[in-house]
Order: C-alpha cells, then sequence, then structure tokens
C-alpha cells in the first residue's frame, strides 16, 4: 500500500506541475536557485517500527513475536549546497523522537493479553542526502532524494548495568548508534517569502540493534533493525 501511496503522489505532482505550466504566473524568488547555500528548517512527523528476524525456539513457551509501530517527532535543520541547476547536497541535523514496540504471547491455559514492550529513543540524527531535482515551472519542482543518516540514541540503555526498569521487569536495550539509508521524495512550492517543501521519506536500518543479552525477551530476536516512515514540512529561505 506504501508504494501505492506514493505512487498516487508522484502521479499527482506531475498533474500540478503541468497545470502551472499552462499558466502566466509570477516567479516567486527569482534568485533563490542562484545561492550556493541556504538554510532552513524542518517539522515532521514519524511512523516508527522494526524488522525483526527472531526464533520462537530459543524462549520457553513463547508462541509469537510481532513488532508494533509508534508516532514520532521530528525537528531538523535543513541546509543544502547547490550542485547545479538540478542536484543538491543535504545537511539536515536534529533530534528525533521515536518509540516503537515488542509484542510477547507465551503459551497459556488461560486467556491472556499479549506483552508488550515499549522502546523509547531520542536520536541526535545527522542526514546527509543527494537530491535531484526536475526543472522549476513557474514556482513548482519535484525532487528526490537518497543518502544516509547516522543516529545516536540519548535514551539508549545498552551500558546499563541494571537489567530491570523500576517496575522490576526486564528491559530490552538497544545500541546506542544507529545507521540508516533514506529514500524520499517532495515538492518544491515557492512562495512570495520562502519555499516551501512537504515531503516523504522512508528510512532503513542498516545495523542490527539489539543488544543481546539472553534474557527471555532478546534470547528469541536474531536481528533487529529500525524501519521509519517520516512525513516532513520544509521551510527554506
Amino acid at each position: 500500500m506504501t508504494r501505492i501511496h506514493l505512487i498516487l503522489i508522484l502521479l499527482l505532482g506531475t498533474n500540478i506541475g503541468q497545470v502551472l505550466a499552462q499558466r502566466d504566473i509570477p516567479d516567486n524568488l527569482p534568485k533563490f536557485d542562484n545561492k550556493h547555500l541556504h538554510f532552513g528548517f524542518q517539522l515532521g512527523m514519524s511512523s516508527n517500527g522494526f524488522a525483526l528476524d527472531h526464533d520462537l525456539t530459543k524462549s520457553d513457551s513463547l508462541i509469537k513475536l510481532e513488532t508494533g509501530t509508534q508516532p514520532g517527532l521530528v525537528i531538523h535543520v535543513v541546509s543544502e549546497l547547490h550542485l547545479g541547476p538540478y542536484f543538491g547536497l543535504r545537511f539536515t541535523p536534529g533530534i528525533a523522537f521515536a518509540a516503537r514496540d515488542l509484542q510477547y504471547e507465551y503459551f497459556s491455559t488461560q486467556p491472556t493479553s499479549p506483552i508488550v514492550k515499549t522502546i523509547e529513543s531520542t536520536y541526535i540524527e545527522a542526514p546527509i542526502l543527494l537530491k535531484y531535482r526536475s526543472m522549476r515551472v513557474n514556482n513548482f519542482a519535484q525532487y528526490v532524494m537518497v543518502g544516509f543518516n547516522y543516529g545516536f540514541d540519548l535514551s539508549s540503555q545498552q551500558f546499563t548495568d541494571n537489567n530491570v526498569d523500576q517496575a522490576g521487569e526486564l528491559i530490552v536495550k538497544l545500541k546506542r548508534m544507529n545507521y540508516n539509508a533514506e529514500v524520499g521524495v517532495g515538492f518544491d512550492f515557492f512562495l512570495e517569502y520562502f519555499k516551501f517543501s512537504p515531503e516523504l521519506k522512508f528510512s532503513y536500518g542498516l545495523n542490527n540493534v539489539i543488544v543481546q543479552e539472553q534474557t527471555t525477551y532478546s534470547a528469541p530476536i536474531n536481528n533487529l533493525k529500525a524501519r521509519n516512515f517520516i512525513i516532513a514540512l520544509n521551510f527554506e529561505g
């Protein structure tokens, strides 16, 4: 479904560009592309989850292990170096708040609810993205981007000696370092005083983030990687 939504958005953006091309509209920010470097900020919402590889036989009576998504918030600074009329190098450092669920279901003769472990993270992020933008038509353009994002989790309990939380329950620990490949699409709208750019971005974790302590919750997990979907609004001057 995500791919279908992405295709529909691209088709909609193409139609908008064709309609604008047929109208005589004064150009806003006519000297914007003459700048070698420009700045802005980004606000976004995210849906955060995991890609999970597990082995149920590594934990007694475990019959199901699933992941769940949680919403998050993204606040980034935007800087872009123009590499020509179509290419740009974007560096967007910032902070991201995320939470994700691991749901454990154990065999029982009585009806029971799954045990849900919610893992909260606060990332300091440093994404570097190569952007390709279409030709500007009046005050509209489309773009795609691909790149790499390094994240450092300030909330990680990777090196915590205590392996239980305040309620006395075992903690599922994640590593502090997170490496993601990212790909996205967006639309540039040149307004009178600034450029407004909504974008969609997918982030795929490259490294296994589980801290394996062979507890009842970590032992069944062979591999755990971040998966994020971000809807962001960029404001650039």
